[in-house]
């Protein structure tokens, strides 16, 4: 019998540690195949896993046993919660592990592409000096808009209001009297925000209500010049309609590590769209993130077994 099925990577001690008092199956390769992962979680209690492997209905059916979910990440739009919550499925999300990895890629982002300091290295190494072409903007006195004011975003927050930014939120589920808006300018709609912007971030959960939430109309009401990032789920952006933002020279950039598809396929409209930064969902993986995230999923996941 099998305690624990570790699906995606995770922390080598973690794992040796959870290892000492459980049977343990580690096997990041699972996540793509979904027979095997089935089979290998038929008679497990516990389900490791980041944010790739689908965690649906059916897999929780098949696993007679399984009594916890852990989840190396915070987003759970891959996990159907509401089954695990029939089954008495305990889910366990790493609140608060990833917080600053988040926070310093946006800011690195938006600094990137503000100075456009990124687009210089082809030229600069051909022998070219476009230093007219490249002069970019400062981010002091500029306004940050975030679209979600969580953890992840008022962290954000502070690390811009350190550069001088001014910062610009709009969170209808977090109340106007809540302390953390002190010093922020809150806003009641989507749309004033990204009016104000000369750079957006995204920070709210995939749903239906923030499906292609950013589409053509939205991104048509951000300034020109303006520049988006988005580390928060693919979906919440329309990709065709940013790539032909992009195309036009309305935004001036967007960082993306997030996508509708992962990883992006061959026909992505986005596979020539310029002054585009893509991760492959990195933004809140770091060596110090993954320690502490799988940490504290091995913690939870213990505890509820134990």
């Amino acid at each position: 019998m099998t305690d624990i099925v570790i699906s995606e990577f995770m922390d080598d001690a973690a794992v040796d540690w959870l290892r000492q008092d459980f049977s343990v199956t580690y096997d990041p390769s699972l996540v793509d195949d979904a027979a095997r992962l089935q089979a290998a979680c038929a008679d497990a209690r516990a389900l490791i896993v980041r944010n790739r492997t689908q965690v649906t209905q059916a897999l929780i059916g098949a696993c007679s046993d399984l009594v916890a979910v852990g989840r190396l990440g915070v987003g759970l739009d891959n996990i159907d919660v509401d089954a695990c919550k029939a089954r008495d499925v305990a889910v366990f999300p790493a609140t608060g592990g990833n917080t600053v990895s988040v926070a310093e890629y946006v800011i690195t982002a938006v600094l990137m592409m503000r100075r456009s300091a990124w687009l210089g290295t082809e030229a600069v190494l051909a022998g070219q000096w476009p230093r007219q072409r490249m002069m970019g903007l400062e981010v002091s006195e500029a306004t940050l808009g975030l679209v979600g004011f969580g953890a992840i975003a008022q962290a954000v927050a502070r690390r811009a209001q350190a550069f001088d930014m001014k910062i610009a939120a709009h969170d209808p589920f977090l109340p106007a009297d809540h302390p953390a808006w002190s010093g922020i300018q809150r806003f009641d709609t989507l749309e004033e925000v990204l009016e104000r912007a000369d750079a957006v971030s995204l920070h709210v959960p995939l749903t239906d209500q923030t499906r292609n939430l950013l589409d053509a109309a939205n991104l048509g009401r951000m300034k020109k010049g303006a520049v988006l990032v988005n580390t928060a789920r693919g979906g919440i952006i329309d990709e065709a309609a940013l790539a032909e933002a992009l195309h036009s020279g309305h935004l001036a950039g967007a960082a993306l590590d997030v996508f509708d598809t992962e990883p992006l396929p061959d026909g992505s409209v986005l596979k020539d769209a310029p002054n585009l930064i893509a991760t492959p969902h990195i933004a809140g993986v770091t060596v110090e993130s993954n320690t502490r995230i799988s940490w504290i999923t091995a913690e939870n996941v213990a505890r509820s077994l134990k």
